[in-house]
């Protein structure tokens, strides 16, 4: 049943790095965009990155612009956020999802997303 599975995540230091990884399954994975949420504590759930089907093109929220890389490997149907100079700002649960539609677009509006993975909890200390 389960799709989408998230690790990497954990307790860092501020200013300090993690890496994220979204395990997919199924042979379209490489037809999906891909995109990372975060769920802060007492806060909505908001965009964070996606990724094009093939890599061709990335967006990225502005408060994680230029600290945060997404890619992905379609070869071993993974998706990674590599997170520098992370900030307490950043603590929260991040999600792994895969987009509906072509995968040639990336949309930022959640319920465009049509699958979801169970989080992993990303706390940064100060």
């Amino acid at each position: 049943q389960v799709q989408l599975v998230e690790s990497g995540g954990g307790l860092v230091q501020d200013g300090g790095s993690l890496r994220l990884s979204c395990a997919a399954s199924g042979r379209t994975f490489s037809n999906k965009a891909m995109g990372w949420f975060r769920r802060a504590p007492g806060k909505e759930r908001e965009f964070v990155s996606a990724i094009t089907r093939s890599g061709e093109s990335t967006y990225y929220a502005e408060s994680v612009k230029g600290r945060f890389t997404i890619s992905r490997d379609n070869a071993k149907n993974t998706v990674y956020l590599v997170m520098n100079s992370l900030k307490p700002e950043d603590t929260a649960v991040y999600y792994c999802a895969r987009q509906s539609g072509s995968g040639i677009y990336i949309n930022t509006e959640s319920f465009v997303y049509d699958s979801w993975g169970q989080g992993t909890q990303v706390t940064v200390s100060s």
